[in-house]
């Protein structure tokens, strides 16, 4: 499996930005692991394509209750009905910046990449299919639950 650290820290430094910038949280990062898919482990999972200079996808997932942890620190005033309602807009609006700082350092390192506007899906109302394909999995912490970034590039 050859996944270089080139295409894959980009997309984890983008998230540690904007947790620490927009939502005063740290990430952590925890386990890696090699999976056959970029398939997601949790419930919301949000969907980049990447083309370019490489290709892949990388998937971001999480749980509910990381998803409304993150809407309501974003959106403090929203009732627990508005939550369930506009977490996904909220979410994609997290995904675009994580998106667009990504593509700033891929950028400013001299690579030309070309990157998705993410998808946000609820794996257990969608059906998302996912080609096997060889995929580095890291675990990023912070108080609002676990995230798992999955990063099928080559």
């Amino acid at each position: 499996m050859q996944i270089k650290a080139d295409f894959i820290n980009p997309f984890l430094e983008a998230a540690t930005i904007v947790f620490r910038d927009v939502l005063q949280q740290d990430l952590i990062r925890g386990k890696i692991g090699i999976k056959d898919s970029p398939a997601p482990s949790h419930e919301i999972a949000i969907v980049i394509g990447v083309v370019g200079s490489f290709s892949g996808e990388v998937v971001y997932s999480m749980n509910y209750d990381a998803a409304y942890k993150i809407s309501r620190k974003l959106v403090p005033g929203l009732s627990d009905e508005d939550v369930k309602n506009e977490y996904k807009d909220i979410l994609g609006e997290i995904a675009n910046m994580t998106t667009g700082n990504a593509m700033n350092i891929f950028t400013s390192a001299g690579q030309s990449v070309e990157i998705t506007t993410p998808n946000i899906q609820e794996t257990q109302i969608t059906s998302v299919r996912f080609n096997k394909k060889p995929t580095l999995s890291i675990n990023l912490y912070s108080k609002f639950g676990r995230i798992e970034v999955n990063v099928a590039i080559a």
